[in-house]
């Protein structure tokens, strides 16, 4: 498969971290983190970061994992329990930093899109971050990363799935509960009929090509809302 983007380097508090950058074809334009499933800084991410770029946005997907990727589910979940959560969180507030520190980036704040683990660490990194304006969050779930709500500034995009183990209605209807109750602005939909990850078309067991172009509308709408 061939990438529009390439790979790069930043700097964070934890040492020099990889990620994959993706750049609008007009040079210019509001910065995107996004953030990864359990399976780490995959081709389907990288996907993500062009079809921002292509949208307009400049793309960073920071590599949490720092070289590590799977396809095997029993390794991801491994993967994402190991994931030192203080370091991964030097890592977050770094690329965050880079993206508003790079030439083609207009404006003072970012959003943040993460799907799975990385749904999760994109609330997690607004808590930390006043620069995060905007976080689209599909179907995010960490067992080890607690929220501070009443430090999230950010308005919050909740993308979910109505047949997701990971994270059942209950849960996101709890989570959107939280956040109203923390004064965070709010939109949230529950998907009928489709599994966690429906967003991942290099997954056809779990894809679905219709709810995704409806979601991945709705978060272009926006992030254009929110970032300009």
């Amino acid at each position: 498969m061939a990438f529009a983007g390439h790979h790069v380097t930043f700097a964070s508090a934890a040492g020099e971290a990889p990620a994959y950058l993706s750049v609008p074809a007009s040079g210019r334009g509001p910065g995107v983190v996004v953030l990864p499933e359990w399976w780490g800084l995959v081709d389907h991410i990288r996907e993500v970061c062009d079809r921002l770029a292509r949208e307009g946005f400049v793309a960073l997907a920071p590599d949490l994992y720092r070289g590590d990727a799977t396809t095997d589910p029993d390794a991801a979940g491994r993967m994402m329990m190991d994931l030192e959560i203080p370091r991964a969180a030097e890592d977050l507030d770094g690329a965050i930093a880079a993206v508003l520190g790079h030439d083609a980036v207009e404006g003072s704040q970012v959003g943040v899109i993460g799907f799975c683990m990385g749904g999760q660490l994109a609330l997690y990194a607004a808590t930390r971050n006043e620069r995060v304006r905007a976080v689209a969050d599909f179907y995010g779930v960490h067992p080890n990363v607690s929220l501070d709500l009443s430090n999230l500034r950010a308005s919050v995009l909740g993308i979910f799935a109505e047949n997701d183990e990971f994270v059942p209605p209950e849960v996101v209807r709890q989570l959107e509960a939280d956040l109203g109750a923390a004064g965070v602005e709010t939109d949230f939909t529950i998907f009928p009929g489709v599994d966690h990850a429906f967003m991942n078309d290099a997954r056809p067991e779990v894809f679905d090509a219709e709810v995704s172009t409806r979601a991945w509308a709705m978060t272009l709408a926006y992030l254009r809302k929110e970032l300009g």
